[in-house]
């Protein structure tokens, strides 16, 4: 699809919605630019940037990276789009980033991916990894071949920190005590859009519709 305007869009939604895979269809589908706050902070970390050590010193002292930090690194890399429409994924997580976002640029739209904790704490804790090649199963619907091994080398997958039972439980918790407020602060501006559900495919079709709608 060819975009007849500049439009530009927010994914939001707990650890383990589905974000990633929503962004890259809607990047494919409608032609924007997608960037991860994830990605970037990981490629700013590994090529020791400013930021990135910054960033760093944070994270290994167990702390939040400040708003105005992120902010800064993620304006810069929008900035360097120049004016072409976007996608960003892990970003604003907090209201002063939502306004620091704001004050820069005219959000369109903010999508929500609504899925219950439940649903999430099954498929986070279920997902192990390949950690030499990044591959990730999932003992539910993707699992490997030979439990407890990877498909294509036989070596062994492990449960990243971030997938066992109490980090997940943490983490959902931060989200909701961080987040949710951002999520109001979008809905009072009218830009909300919360789609419900909880398998990626079936929420994806929805979000097409939305957007297909939105951008003709």
């Amino acid at each position: 699809m060819v975009l007849q305007r500049i439009f530009r869009a927010v994914v939001m939604g707990p650890p383990g919605s589905g974000k990633g895979t929503v962004s890259s269809r809607i990047t494919k589908t409608f032609g924007l630019k997608h960037l991860s706050s994830g990605d970037l902070l990981r490629a700013n970390i590994e090529s020791k940037t400013e930021l990135g050590l910054l960033m760093k010193s944070c994270i290994d002292q167990g702390q939040l990276v400040p708003d105005d930090v992120i902010s800064r690194l993620i304006l810069s890399d929008l900035r360097k789009m120049g004016n072409s429409s976007w996608l960003l994924d892990g970003f604003p997580r907090t209201v002063s980033q939502a306004e620091a976002l704001d004050g820069v640029y005219s959000v369109d739209t903010v999508i929500n991916l609504d899925v219950p904790f439940q649903t999430i704490k099954e498929r986070l804790t279920s997902r192990w990894t390949h950690l030499p090649s990044g591959r990730v199963y999932n003992t539910d619907f993707n699992p490997p071949k030979v439990a407890g091994v990877d498909d294509v080398t036989g070596e062994p997958l492990v449960q990243r920190d971030d997938d066992t039972p109490d980090t997940v439980t943490r983490r959902l918790k931060a989200y909701q005590t961080q987040t949710e407020p951002v999520l109001e602060y979008f809905r009072s501006k009218g830009i909300l859009e919360v789609f419900s559900g909880t398998e990626t495919n079936k929420i994806w079709p929805h979000v097409q519709t939305f957007l297909t709608r939105k951008l003709s």
